[in-house]
C-alpha cells in the first residue's frame, strides 16, 4: 500500500537535513511517489537515485523527472534489496520509508552496512512503525512520531 509521507514530516525532516542536503548524494530506497527524493534535489542535492519496482509508479516517476528537467536524478526500477545487493555507489543520505510490517527497515541498514554503501558521516532516514524495533546498531541523531509513524534520523555506529 502506497504511504507518502506527509507534508508536515516532510517538512520536519528538510529542517534537519538543511546543513547537510547541499550537494549531498542521495538515495530514495523505496521511492513510492519520489517525493523525498525529488525534494532532495529542489533542496540543493548533488544527485539523487529513486528505486522503485512498481511499474506504474516507475512510470509517473520518469514523467516527473523529465517535468523538472534534471539530469540529477537517476530513476532505478528494480526491487529495493536486490538493487542494494548489485549497487557500488556510495551516499551522503538514504531515505528509507518502506511499507510497513515486513522487516524491510533492518535488512535494508544491513545491506547498506555490509555492501559499502554509505559514506563516512552518511545519514538514514528512517519511517516506520511506531512499534518497531531498530536495529542496535543505529545511532539516533533526531526523532518524532506522528500519529502511529516514527520518523527518525540516524547513522550507523562502526
Amino acid at each position: 500500500m502506497l504511504r507518502p509521507t506527509t507534508d508536515r514530516i516532510r517538512e520536519t525532516l528538510f529542517n534537519w537535513l538543511q546543513p547537510v542536503i547541499s550537494g549531498a548524494s542521495c538515495l530514495d530506497l523505496f521511492a513510492g511517489t519520489g517525493a523525498l527524493g525529488l525534494e532532495a534535489i529542489s533542496r540543493g542535492a548533488g544527485r539523487v537515485v529513486l528505486v522503485e519496482n512498481d511499474p506504474a509508479l516507475v512510470k509517473q516517476l520518469a514523467e516527473n523527472i523529465k517535468a523538472l528537467g534534471t539530469t540529477e536524478v537517476r530513476l532505478e526500477c528494480s526491487e529495493a534489496l536486490g538493487w542494494l545487493e548489485r549497487n557500488t555507489t556510495r551516499f551522503d543520505l538514504v531515505f528509507l520509508d518502506p511499507p510497513f510490517g515486513q522487516g524491510l527497515i533492518e535488512k535494508s541498514c544491513d545491506l547498506l552496512r555490509d555492501k559499502n554503501c554509505l559514506c563516512p558521516q552518511a545519514l538514514l532516514y528512517v519511517e516506520a512503525e511506531k512499534e518497531l524495533q531498530l536495529p542496535s546498531y543505529l545511532n539516533i541523531k533526531k526523532q518524532d512520531s506522528a500519529g502511529q509513524v516514527k520518523y527518525l534520523l540516524a547513522g550507523i555506529a562502526g
